[in-house]
């Protein structure tokens, strides 16, 4: 990572980034939830009232939706140890990234997996996200199964695209995240690392696929 000098520079500045990832997601929100108390702190007229309720309101369900994916994606999510249910990583998934733009197609047993390998899974389909900046669709699949047991998510949209930085931060063994967003990915291969796989970035006639095996 770009400025590190030993170990404890690459933890600081990894936490530093993923810190910055996480209030680069919520700043949208929050601030149109502030934007909203403005207008009703001016005595709006009635429909400007309304307006500025229904914009709080989606953008607090916003929040709250970025706020609990962010946890599990990125945070400790419970003990060094811990489970967490497939069930509960699709609630969260849909959540956030499902916007009506974006459909996710699950299909996942609804089974429990050691935390990291659940937070390499959201982290995947972050990534399969940005490659259809149009909207479209994602597909979560399983690869293999038991001890190996790894995901394939394929995203579909018009005018797909592989961003090859992404795809590159991925495969490299050394590479400089310097910004929120080359974090995230850097972060995907560190998971695939720590789960014993490896996660890829690559085309597949017009889809783009993540697959982590």
């Amino acid at each position: 990572m770009s400025g590190a000098s030993g170990p404890a520079s690459d933890s600081l500045e990894l936490a530093a980034l993923l810190c910055s990832r996480v209030c680069h997601d919520l700043i949208s929100p929050v601030g149109a939830i502030v934007n909203g108390l403005e207008v009703l702190d001016d005595n709006p007229k009635p429909e400007d009232k309304e307006f500025a309720l229904d914009l709080i309101r989606k953008s607090a369900k916003t929040a709250s939706a970025r706020l609990q994916f962010c946890r599990l994606a990125f945070g400790a999510a419970g003990s060094a140890g811990a489970q967490i249910d497939l069930g509960d990583a699709q609630t969260m998934a849909r959540g956030h990234i499902e916007d009506g733009k974006i459909t996710i197609a699950w299909n996942l047993p609804r089974l429990l997996l050691p935390k990291n390998r659940v937070k390499l899974l959201l982290n995947m389909m972050v990534i399969a996200q940005q490659t259809i900046p149009r909207g479209g669709t994602l597909t979560v699949d399983p690869v293999g199964e038991g001890e190996t047991f790894g995901f394939r998510v394929t995203a579909n949209g018009l005018n797909a695209r592989l961003p090859q930085n992404i795809a590159d931060l991925l495969a490299s063994g050394e590479l400089v995240a310097n910004d929120a967003h080359s974090v995230q990915p850097y972060y995907t291969r560190l998971l695939a690392q720590a789960c014993g796989l490896k996660v890829t970035l690559a085309a597949d006639g017009d889809a783009m696929v993540v697959t982590a095996a």
